[in-house]
């Protein structure tokens, strides 16, 4: 089994034969026939690793071409980089009208769809309660007081980006709006990554970024790839539920990596823009399965931030599939599917 983790989303990926060995297929053949490469790297604070069947001495071109797709979305897309296009529009006055490049544009346009649809519970403007909380750019991460949470709530409301499709054009209607992708950049990256070796001409792949997964074609097996579901708070690492993916992204939301404590109180990444604060409630981890990794990842975010049974009852209205992991009192866990990923034939792992 390969584990392939991330500190703030969590996906394994389980293959079998030469895959599991490290994701090196030797077929039968000369250096020009196809095989299972595994390539890796680092991208946007986090690593990558990609399952693809290519002949080996495509690799190098392959790994330079995946990579420059990534650092193109961590360049334009990182709170994190002072020259980023996202740092700049953040700097951007209040009023004045932002050219977007047409990749920051379609990222904020699928993020407003997403607000739109969970009622704010997805808001890429939440960056102003990410820094407080000491999920920013900050190094310190501690309970902010009720004053300063309040405060900096007032500076969140994802209808105060206005969009121009017509001139690809963003405009910030009030003063201290700051934008933060974290929910939806890294799904993006799996998607523009999955598009350059289609473009090369790879049929078989899965794209893993951060625990972040994009899938086409089959495994060194010959079958669907096969993407676990961590289960949540297990040292060491191990999958929970297993699914069948092929064509189709998967990201996973969950609160037990990326936390701090505080007086016996876990605070967990996954902040309620509403509320000001990090989710409160049982729901600890949702997996959403689409057909691109940029509306799974910002999904998830979305549905752990309504909790299980808002959350669970907007996914079954809207056909998604998606998979619920509670905490229950006492101890131990429940997991809740939606119809659309029952359909999927996931099973317990």
């Amino acid at each position: 089994m390969d584990a392939i983790l991330s500190p703030r989303r969590r996906a394994l990926v389980l293959g079998t034969g030469a895959l599991a060995l490290g994701g090196c297929g030797r077929a039968p053949g000369t250096v020009d026939s196809p095989r299972y490469l595994h390539l890796g790297g680092s991208t946007m604070g986090s690593t990558y690793n990609i399952r693809l069947r290519a002949p080996e001495r495509d690799a190098a071109t392959l790994r330079a071409v995946i990579q420059a797709a990534l650092d193109d979305v961590d360049d334009r897309m990182s709170m994190f980089q002072p020259q980023s296009e996202l740092s700049s529009l953040n700097r951007a006055a209040q009023g004045t009208p932002v050219t977007l490049s047409n990749e920051l544009y379609e990222v904020l346009s699928a993020a407003q769809e997403v607000s739109r649809w969970s009622g704010g519970a997805f808001d890429i403007t939440v960056a102003p309660l990410v820094e407080q909380w000491g999920f920013g750019t900050r190094a310190s991460r501690r309970v902010p007081a009720p004053a300063v949470v309040a405060a900096e709530r007032r500076r969140v409301d994802w209808r105060s980006l206005a969009l121009d499709a017509t001139r690809r054009t963003v405009v910030k209607r009030h003063a201290g709006l700051q934008a933060d992708l974290g929910g939806i950049a890294k799904g993006y990256g799996v998607d523009r990554a999955a598009a350059a070796l289609e473009a090369r001409g790879v049929q078989d792949f899965m794209v893993e970024v951060g625990g972040e997964v994009r899938t086409r074609g089959v495994n060194a097996a010959g079958h669907a790839w096969r993407i676990g579901i961590e289960e949540p708070d297990a040292m060491p690492q191990r999958a929970r539920w297993v699914v069948p993916l092929t064509g189709r992204a998967m990201a996973t939301s969950g609160d037990y990596r990326n936390y701090f404590l505080e007086d016996g109180q876990r605070y967990s990444h996954e902040i309620d823009p509403l509320a000001g604060v990090p989710i409160r409630h049982g729901l600890c981890s949702v997996t959403v399965v689409a057909g691109d990794c940029m509306r799974a990842d910002a999904l998830a975010t979305a549905l752990i931030v309504l909790g299980a049974d808002n959350g669970r009852a907007l996914a079954e209205r809207s056909g998604i599939a998606a998979q619920f992991i509670e905490r229950v009192p006492g101890g131990g866990y429940r997991d809740t599917v939606t119809p659309a990923f029952a359909a999927l034939a996931a099973e317990r792992a």
